[in-house]
């Protein structure tokens, strides 16, 4: 007689306090790239976390910079402090992006296996309007890639 297994979830959704979340609007400028990047550093400067800063930057710079390159507008940035840190770029466009490993002769294309590096983990949302690449950094200390 075959055994079959039953999975009960549970979860408590809890409100996130409101200091804990950071969110910009982010012109499709390249050069409002920078403008971002400091506005990150300011926040994770407030919130005690300097150690996870130089790897902020450079997912916000990637992530920023594709999602002005391939994504189109409206694009947000958005910063959540929980037990980790989760860096959420969203664009309108529904295209994921897709990971590979640049040739020495490339020019481009080491920036989302940058981003894989440096953050624990990374994934893709879509969601009605396009889609959101996200990525979450341990607040333990141990900040993957450095």
């Amino acid at each position: 007689m075959p055994q079959e297994d039953a999975v009960l979830l549970v979860a408590a959704p809890r409100p996130l306090d409101g200091r804990r979340v950071a969110r910009w609007d982010v012109p499709a400028d390249p050069a409002r790239v920078a403008a971002a990047r400091a506005a990150v550093t300011r926040r994770l400067t407030e919130w005690g976390l300097g150690e996870v800063v130089f790897a902020t930057e450079l997912i916000v710079s990637e992530l920023l910079t594709n999602a002005i390159r391939y994504g189109g507008g409206p694009i947000q940035l958005r910063l959540i402090r929980d037990r980790a840190l989760t860096c959420e770029v969203f664009d309108g466009s529904s295209t994921s992006p897709r990971l590979r490993r640049a040739k020495s002769t490339d020019e481009g294309g080491r920036g989302l296996f940058l981003v894989a590096q440096l953050a624990d983990r990374w994934g893709t949302r879509h969601t009605a309007d396009g889609k959101v690449i996200w990525t979450e950094q341990s607040l333990d200390g141990d900040t993957p890639g450095l």
